[in-house]
């Protein structure tokens, strides 16, 4: 049995009652009080539960656009009934509303039986119009409720989920994982001011836990969650009442004030590993905001807003899906229809434990917030190298890759939705640590990301990946740069891979064995130790600088032509020994005859490319410690001028 409130109704008086039965049969039952006399009650509707061992409903909501009902069950998962079309809905929701009644209900309760479930065989039994099966684990979907156009939904599994309903069909959006070791989380509150509160069981005790400061309001021991509670909160007091041997306990708590103020909120708790640029979005009445998405050793990934004027960085959303510290992101494009409305954008994230997650990314003004900017976030999907592994056949021949793998770096190839290349999939490349260069395929609609092809040409730690698209005579090409620990830079085509990675894919259905990516085109040595930075940049003229930063603080640049067919000749190279003190970790080519570089030092360098090599033209420190990586961008100003900004992130962030 449940209680579900049913909109249009007075909740004072009115409600929905939800019971499950044998068979997988759930009746909706709406339930009227009336002082002095019996409850009036009507059977409104009969539904279906999905077949599985423990056939029942444990929560249940009334969405508030109207004749739909979404409930979860058992076995952790989510169902979307209509019940718009049961009989009685609309004439049944005006008696109560103006305080009528059935007339058949009216003498006593031993009449209300019989004529409120003997009829019921009228009614058709209907099946659900959307189905998450086993959405919440095998523990059971615990609550769900409805909050500003979204379908939040809790379960014993330690996450709780965003979702939305599209063409009568239920879409995840997201999960949230709120703090560690709060496994069975019961229910969530929205707060008028704005927070969002998690109630559930922390081992043997009740946590409130508080998702804008991210610390436990309450914790109250109780013995678990296997028990009847009830929790009411208020401006003043909060009450948790519950079971314990068979005892009624009750604790309150008084409200008292906040002595402790946060002066400035972080970003993440440990330090912010990568950082790019979604874009700006424009808003009335405010200079443009600029979108960035960062990635910490917190194992979270954020989605903020940093404003110019304000000097303030406000979080519009978190990303909690990774097990393993977030080390680097790539975007990809973005949704076209959207181009007017924002930013749109898909994001891929990726770091320890060989997992990468794929989000897609809404941006738009919103004038009424905060942060003056709304941001939708979509899961897509993820990929980990082990669940991989698990599905492979004859896999006890091979040897199991290294679980503590980390993906280094990212890069989306580009053009691969072309007239030359007319396909749904997009394709990822990504930097290892076990020593291999892997390429993955992302098909959107279907929600999939496959490993495509791999190599282990570096026979160590690949730091470094970027792709880039040629354009000549001969058609376009897919190139790829990969720079590895010993200081070598390595360029491949993956044209033809790409063409037969579609062609297997499509023939399998989605599955495939990984291709070789094959052998290089070329390897430049480019430095004496580890590439911690590297950047392409396309000249007018069709060439390519290629620049890059290593542990030993010298810059390499070297200018690369893309001959007949796909050979690469080096038409000049240009290397600054000792150009910092530190590791160089972040570098850009912002002109041909203009580069910028950042260390571990905290000094940001900018030079002039010229006939006599690299010159130093400016020098300016920056305040953040231990820099892990920065991201630039150009900025057309109001008269014309060129500005340049980037934003730098390790212990901290900063843009210049």
């Amino acid at each position: 049995l449940s209680w579900a409130p049913r909109p249009g109704l007075p909740s004072a008086t009115a409600a929905a009652l939800l019971a499950s039965g044998p068979d997988g049969e759930m009746l909706w039952l709406d339930v009227a009080h009336r002082p002095g006399r019996a409850p009036w009650v009507r059977l409104m509707g009969r539904y279906l539960l999905p077949p599985c061992k423990q056939r029942w409903h444990t929560c249940a909501a009334f969405l508030p656009q109207g004749g739909l009902l979404v409930c979860g069950d058992r076995r952790g998962s989510l169902l979307l009934f209509a019940c718009s079309s049961s009989s009685g809905w609309a004439a049944e929701r005006t008696g109560i509303a103006n305080g009528g009644t059935d007339p058949v209900s009216e003498d006593s309760s031993s009449e209300l039986e019989p004529s409120c479930l003997s009829d019921k065989g009228a009614l058709p039994l209907e099946s659900p119009l959307s189905v998450l099966f086993g959405l919440h684990g095998k523990m059971g979907v615990t609550s769900v409720t409805c909050h500003r156009g979204y379908i939040y939904s809790t379960g014993r599994d330690g996450v709780y989920r965003q979702l939305r309903l599209q063409d009568q069909q239920l879409e995840v959006l997201q999960k949230h994982r709120p703090c560690k070791g709060l496994q069975w989380i019961e229910e969530l509150r929205f707060t008028p001011d704005g927070d969002l509160l998690v109630l559930g069981f922390h081992a043997d005790n009740f946590v409130v836990w508080s998702s804008r400061t991210g610390e436990n309001l309450h914790c109250i021991p109780c013995g678990g969650g296997h028990r009847s509670w009830s929790y009411c909160s208020s401006s003043s007091t909060d009450v948790f009442a519950f079971i314990k041997s068979g005892d009624v306990m009750l604790y309150c708590c008084q409200a008292e004030p906040c002595e402790q103020q946060v002066l400035l909120a972080s970003l993440h708790g440990r330090e912010i590993t990568c950082v790019r640029r979604l874009g700006a979005v424009e808003v009335p009445g405010h200079t443009a905001l600029n979108v960035l998405v960062t990635g910490s050793e917190d194992t979270t990934a954020c989605v903020l807003v940093l404003s110019e004027h304000s000097r303030a960085a406000v979080p519009l959303a978190h990303l909690s899906d990774h097990i393993s510290s977030v080390r680097t992101l790539a975007l990809g494009p973005g949704d076209k229809g959207f181009g007017d409305k924002g930013l749109s954008a898909l994001l891929f994230s990726a770091g320890g434990r060989a997992q990468i997650e794929c989000y897609r990314l809404l941006c738009a003004q919103d004038p009424a917030s905060e942060s003056a900017v709304a941001c939708q976030v979509s899961h897509v999907a993820s990929h980990r190298l082990d669940e991989h592994w698990e599905r492979k056949k004859n896999r006890h021949k091979l040897v199991k890759m290294d679980p503590e793998t980390r993906y280094m770096s990212l890069s989306v190839v580009p053009g691969t939705s072309t007239k030359q290349l007319p396909t749904p999939w997009k394709f990822l490349a990504a930097a290892c640590s076990d020593g291999s260069v892997r390429v993955f395929g992302l098909l959107e609609a279907a929600q999939k990301l496959l490993l495509v092809a791999e190599s282990f040409h570096h026979q160590r730690c690949v730091l470094k990946v970027e792709a880039f698209l040629h354009t000549g005579a001969g058609g376009e090409r897919h190139l790829l740069c990969s720079a590895a620990t010993d200081g070598s830079i390595t360029f491949w085509d993956i044209t033809g891979l790409i063409t037969d990675a579609v062609d297997a894919l499509h023939r399998a259905e989605g599955e495939m064995q990984p291709l070789d990516l094959g052998a290089p085109l070329l390897t430049v040595m480019a430095h004496s130790c580890g590439v911690n930075s590297l950047h392409i940049h396309e000249t007018p003229e069709g060439q390519y600088l290629v620049a890059s930063g290593s542990d030993d603080g010298s810059i390499h640049v070297c200018l690369l032509e893309v001959a007949a067919g796909t050979c690469l000749q080096v038409l000049e190279r240009v290397s600054r020994p000792c150009a910092h003190a530190a590791h160089v970790t972040g570098i850009r080519v912002l002109r041909p005859d203009l580069l910028l570089s950042a260390s571990v030092d905290q000094r940001l360098t900018l030079w002039c490319r010229g006939l006599g090599g690299l010159v130093p033209l400016s020098t300016t420190f920056f305040h953040v410690p231990d820099l892990a990586e920065l991201d630039c961008w150009e900025v057309v100003e109001a008269g014309g001028q060129l500005r340049y900004y980037c934003v730098l992130c390790g212990q901290g962030l900063e843009m210049l």
